[in-house]
């Protein structure tokens, strides 16, 4: 029988129905494959971020509900609040060895900084499809990297799309939608992945490593605040560092408790 450590947090936010949940799972060695993702089918969140202690830091992987994905900031975060706040851990950073390499989180107060590479987009024309099925007519500026990213002209705008989910699906999936901000925001933003079983992400780290760049070229700030005007909703605080970009922001332990796995074949999770 194996007791696995479980804890059920909201990132990029200091309250429990905001920001973006993500399940994190405190392991003593790598479990197969398969029932790492049994175990995130199981959760039915986002990502579920598996962490395995190592002598220099932790090595983090991250599940969504079909899949193993490269890069996941907010289950970073949820990952890195465990760490500190219910494992006690002294230092004031912690080191993740990643698939898109090392990863850095401090703190400060109640605040984590997220320390990733910065992601560049090329400008190009996104497919017809994707544009209807999102509803967009007409956009500003057009790009692509990790995922497709469009500026629209107003906030109004981003906030009243509709999309076409399924339409989305079969095409390009990976998209964030964004528009210049006003008051506080210096810019807000959208995230749709339903190829990856995210209809919308309620706050998206890895979106912020495009969009923080985006928006310094065009803002001429290297600081800047976001907000992802999902339902959810969530800030983040963003700052360009050369080739690096930080984003910090806070986190809330929602549940905790200890998965009970028995002992089983491999041909049970492979089903």
């Amino acid at each position: 029988m194996k007791e696995i450590p479980f804890y059920l947090v909201a990132a990029f936010s200091d309250q429990p129905f905001a920001g973006n949940p993500a399940a994190v799972c405190l392991l003593k060695e790598w479990l197969p494959d398969a029932l790492l993702l049994n175990m995130a089918q199981q959760h039915n969140q986002s990502e579920t971020a598996f962490v395995v202690p190592e002598s220099d830091g932790f090595a983090l992987r991250w599940f969504t509900t079909r899949n193993e994905v490269n890069l996941c900031g907010h289950a970073t975060l949820a990952s890195a609040h465990v760490i500190f706040h219910h494992l006690d851990y002294p230092d004031a950073v912690i080191h993740f060895a990643t698939a898109s390499g090392r990863l850095t989180v401090s703190r400060e107060g109640e605040w984590l900084t997220l320390d990733f590479p910065a992601g560049e987009t090329q400008e190009g024309e996104p497919p017809a499809a994707m544009l209807s099925a999102l509803g967009i007519d007409s956009y500003l500026h057009a790009g692509k990297g990790r995922a497709w990213l469009i500026e629209l002209a107003s906030r109004d705008l981003l906030e009243a799309l509709r999309p076409n989910i399924t339409a989305m699906i079969p095409g390009e999936h990976k998209v964030t939608v964004t528009a210049a901000g006003s008051g506080e925001y210096d810019f807000v933003s959208r995230f749709f992945s339903p190829g990856e079983a995210v209809w919308e992400d309620p706050v998206t780290g890895s979106a912020h490593t495009m969009l923080i760049p985006y928006w310094r070229a065009k803002l001429g700030k290297t600081r800047m605040l976001a907000r992802q005007v999902s339902a959810r909703g969530g800030d983040i605080r963003c700052e360009l560092k050369g080739e690096r970009v930080l984003m910090s922001g806070q986190a809330v332990t929602y549940l905790n408790g200890v998965i009970t796995l028995r002992e089983i074949t491999s041909g049970e999770y492979e089903k």
